[in-house]
């Protein structure tokens, strides 16, 4: 049975922290707070884990469209091809935010996503989730965990989460009531500006 913990956006407890890296780091599976709704993710380089999360979604791996959890910006290198000014400008001043931006993927992308040719990219306005991705030294995929009611989208208590969620992941993170609108996705592969999903973040903003 999983673990529920409880984190504070405000001052992450370190120590906790350190904890939650444990288990990515083992190959393990969490649940974590957004600045939107929550997610389920695991380390990026750990294969066995992604065939995990994918499982949970129902699709195989590699026609899975999840996106990466970043620290900050200067993690782009490491998996997206060299981005323009006004590109750059543009992810400056939408993070961290409740955006997923979809670049093009260089060839570090990790073994399971070596066949994409683009990346979604998030950094959320959390500092729980920021400081996760920080102390692994590498983002973590994500993807939202959605509820079975049609009329309700999203789970928004963490103690619910964890209640549906206990057997399948090895940790839920209460960091407390979570959004229940999934981020804007926006793709910047091309010189227009595409927006693919109109979701919690302003394109005004943009």
């Amino acid at each position: 049975m999983s673990q529920l913990i409880k984190l504070y956006n405000e001052n992450p407890n370190p120590k906790q922290i350190a904890k939650v890296v444990d288990v990515l780091k083992k190959g393990g599976l969490i649940i974590y707070p957004t600045d939107t709704v929550y997610g389920l993710g695991c380390d990026i380089t750990n294969t066995a884990a992604l065939e995990k999360v994918a499982r949970y979604k129902g699709i195989k791996l590699n026609k899975a469209n999840f996106s990466f959890i970043c620290f900050d910006l200067s993690n782009l290198s490491d998996y997206v091809k060299q981005i323009d000014t006004p590109t750059y400008k543009v992810l400056k001043r939408a993070l961290p935010g409740p955006y997923t931006f979809i670049l093009k993927g260089n060839n570090n992308l990790p073994k399971a996503f070596k066949k994409k040719k683009t990346v979604g990219i998030r950094i959320p306005d959390n500092n729980i989730v920021r400081e996760i991705v920080r102390q692994l030294g590498n983002p973590i995929v994500s993807t939202s965990i959605y509820d079975e009611d049609v009329i309700i989208e999203y789970t928004t208590d963490p103690e619910l989460i964890y209640e549906k969620w206990k057997n399948k992941v090895d940790m839920v993170i209460d960091g407390g009531y979570g959004g229940n609108q999934a981020s804007t996705i926006i793709d910047l592969t091309s010189d227009e500006i595409e927006i693919v999903r109109e979701g919690k973040g302003s394109i005004d903003d943009l």
